[in-house]
Parts: C-alpha cells; sequence; structure tokens
C-alpha cells in the first residue's frame, strides 16, 4: 500500500485539536524546553517536533511542520515498520524524540534518505494499517501538522500491502546488489584508485556518544581527512560513498567502489558496544563466519543500517553466487584484504590503543565485492569516554589518518611482491 498524501485545508475543530495537541502561540515549545520561531525558521521546510499518542487500538504519530508539504506512506515487513517519505526538509528536534514510543509505535527515526528526500521510519510492534493520514496547513499562528493514525490488522494484510508497494516501486532490483564479475580496465592507471566509505549517514545516524558525538559525523570528516593525505601524496586518486550527510544503501556502497573500478576500499566507523569497557580501534574484514561473537554483534549491527533507513530487503540467492570464477576470485580478493588488514594494524598500532584482537571477521555486507579488496576501520568506540575523546580530538585523528595512509602503502607495496613472485 503506498498513499501520496497532499496537504489539506486548515482544521479548527476542537476536538481534532485537542486529538492532536496543539500549541497555541506563535512559537512552537520543544520538548527539550526550546522555542523555535517558525517565522524566522528560513525558507527550508523544516519539522519542529513530533510525538506518538494513542494506545494499542489506535496509535497516532504527529509531526509540527513550518509549512505544509506532500508525504508518500508504505509499510514494510521483517521488522514491522511504517515508512514516511517527504521532499527534503530541516529537523529541529529535540535530541531524545524517536527514542520512546507509545502504543503499536516503539519508535521512530528521521532524517535525509536521498538528494531532495527526506524520510521518517516508524517501527511498530506488529502489523498495522494506515487508517488515517493527513497535513493540516497552518493557519492562526499555528504551524502546519502532519497526522499518521495506525490501527491493528493481519499479518497476511500487511503483507500484501507491502508486497504492493514494492511490486509498483522496483524496490528488488534496486536493492539487490550486482554480483556479476566486469572485465577492469585500470590496470595502466598512472595512480591507484581508493574507494573510502564514511559510515552511517543521513537518516542512519550510527552510534552516538556520552557528549552527543555521532558516529555519522565523525566518519565523514575522518575520511574527508584521509582522502586529502592519501591525494597529497599524489599516489592515489580518491573517491568517496558518500561527502555529505545522506544516507547510502549497503548495496549502493559496494555498487560505487565496483563502477569506479577501485583498487581498495576503506570503510570508516566508530562504533557502540553494550559493555562500556570495550575500547580501541579495531580492524574488520569480510569472512562467511564470524572469528568470536564480538564480530558477529558488530557486523549484525552494521548490517541493519538498510533496515534502519526504511528498505526493503531480500536475501540474494545464494545461487547467483555459486559461478566458480566469481569464487576464485572472491577468494583472491579476501586474501588481499587480509594483507591490507594486517598493515593497518601493525600503522595503528604505533598511533592508537588497539583492542586485544585487532584484527577480527565477519559477514559485513559493505565489505562484501567480490572484486575489491575491502576493509573497515572501527576507529574507536563511542561508547567508551575514554575512545569518544580521542575520536574527537583533531591531533589523534590526523596521526591516525597518517598511519592508514602508510599502511596502504604498505599494502600495495606488499601486494606488488606478491604478484612478482607468481
Amino acid at each position: 500500500m503506498k498513499i501520496s498524501v497532499a496537504p489539506r485545508k486548515s482544521i479548527v475543530l476542537a476536538a481534532i485539536l485537542a486529538w492532536v495537541g496543539l500549541p497555541c502561540s506563535a512559537s512552537v515549545a520543544l520538548s527539550a524546553g526550546v522555542a523555535v520561531d517558525l517565522a524566522a525558521a528560513g525558507d527550508t521546510v523544516k519539522m519542529v517536533d513530533a510525538r506518538i499518542v494513542g494506545d494499542l487500538r489506535r496509535t497516532r504519530f504527529v509531526a509540527d511542520l513550518s509549512e505544509s508539504v506532500e508525504i508518500d506512506i508504505f509499510t514494510l515487513a521483517d521488522p514491522y515498520r511504517v515508512v514516511l517519505d517527504l521532499p527534503e526538509i530541516g529537523f529541529v528536534l529535540p535530541e531524545d524524540v524517536g527514542k520512546a514510543g507509545r502504543g503499536m509505535v516503539s519508535a521512530f527515526r528521521y532524517g535525509k534518505i536521498s538528494s531532495g528526500k527526506s524520510r521518517i521510519v516508524l517501527d511498530v510492534s506488529g502489523p498495522v494499517r494506515v487508517d488515517k493520514s493527513y497535513v493540516l496547513s497552518s493557519a492562526v499562528g499555528q504551524p502546519a501538522r502532519l497526522v499518521v493514525d495506525v490501527v491493528p490488522t493481519t499479518r497476511n494484510e500487511f503483507l500484501v500491502a507491502s508486497r504492493e508497494y514494492r511490486d509498483a516501486e522496483g524496490a528488488e532490483a534496486s536493492v539487490k546488489r550486482n554480483r556479476g564479475l566486469v572485465p577492469r580496465s585500470n590496470d595502466k592507471r598512472e595512480r591507484f584508485l581508493i574507494v573510502i566509505d564514511p559510515g552511517h549517514g543521513g537518516i542512519d545516524s550510527g552510534a552516538t556518544g556520552s557528549t552527543g558525538a555521532v558516529e555519522k559525523n565523525i566518519t565523514l570528516e575522518f575520511a574527508q581527512l584521509l582522502g586529502e593525505k592519501l591525494e597529497g601524496t599524489g599516489l592515489y586518486d580518491v573517491q568517496y560513498t558518500r561527502q555529505d550527510d545522506s544516507f547510502v544503501a549497503l548495496g549502493a556502497r559496494v555498487a560505487k567502489a565496483r563502477s569506479y573500478e577501485a583498487q581498495l576500499f576503506v570503510s570508516i566507523h566508530a562504533n557502540s558496544f553494550s559493555s562500556r569497557k570495550v575500547r580501541g580501534t579495531m580492524i574488520y574484514t569480510v569472512s562467511d563466519e564470524a572469528s568470536d561473537k564480538i564480530a558477529a554483534e558488530i557486523a549484525a549491527s552494521e548490517n541493519q543500517s538498510d533496515i534502519l533507513a526504511g528498505l526493503d530487503i531480500d536475501e540474494v540467492d545464494s545461487t547467483e553466487v555459486m559461478d566458480i570464477l566469481i569464487d576464485l576470485t572472491r577468494r583472491e580478493t579476501r586474501n588481499f584484504g587480509i594483507v591490507f588488514a594486517n598493515n593497518l594494524v601493525k600503522e595503528l598500532s604505533s598511533t592508537t590503543k588497539m583492542f586485544k584482537i585487532p584484527h577480527k571477521q565477519a559477514g559485513f555486507k559493505v565489505l562484501e565485492a567480490p572484486d575489491v579488496p575491502s576493509a573497515m576501520v572501527e576507529l574507536g568506540y563511542l561508547s567508551n569516554s575514554s575512545d569518544e575523546k580521542l575520536l574527537l580530538s583533531p591531533e589523534w585523528r590526523d596521526k591516525a589518518a597518517k598511519s592508514i595512509v602508510r599502511a596502504i602503502a604498505g599494502y600495495f607495496k606488499e601486494k606488488r611482491t606478491q604478484k612478482a613472485e607468481r
């Protein structure tokens, strides 16, 4: 089920106002105690507050906007989600908005999903049906208001609605990764081409530290610093999977690396862990089986990125990847990824505290390119106060970036040596 919702004329009935919870001043009072003057909010449409009301029989999502917008609504299963797509807007919301739910909505997330497009994802506790959805235009000093009501339904009806959306939008084709091999033309390049992947972005914020540091910002800033240092050597050309606060699906990150015919893929992260004692830089490479429980948990967390952003993810049939040529290429690619990881451990060990077992393996989707050697650098853990302090330090970032540059140089030197010995 996909619903296009156009703005509706202002409704001033007291019953509706009471249900929605309309404020009584020209400014919108946020739950954090900050007032936002909508008249001075600028040209971009702003969302200044959002909340969940209702119970298990009917749950309502309400958002205050500086102007009316058009929205599209659809549902996704496993896990159950209701997704609201809007034109690109600015989110000026209290910090904790969306973390606690009510009724059938357990939580919600929001952010930029692509150029010109924003998204809100409602996590729901079971199968639901969108019973009502509309936008109230601003009037009499009141903000515009987006309202979505959900009610319980059966799983079968929910799945039918989700399939209708997927079929209409061709979502299956858009999220499946092309795993075929294509001839590479980069053998005669004067410089090595490296793709740097700043983890998370847009609606997917990643981990958050105790001081409010956000993973998607840390990874982007570090990736840009690393790219500048690599290009400064004159030995490398650099591309990025994202260069701003945009969401990029995991499969799209892999596809970008392959389309650029990258010779190395470096994914940058700064994760969190359930134990605040876990700290240190850690390097991950891809493997069909996780090396231990921590690696499995981190991979599972990172692989949730597409689900958090409200994408419909179908598992790729394993028969697609059983071609002998692809299998041999993948093996060689993974071996080179391990060579790179060993160089990263060696160089970063002289710069920063490493995790006690600094190189681990697991099934990270973002590292799955069969023909691009890849590694993930977990710079540190925002759940640990000592690591968070380092991640926010310009001096530490500079030293860590230089160490990765040395590791990349060592990797290509070792790779040339191995090929020469064959």
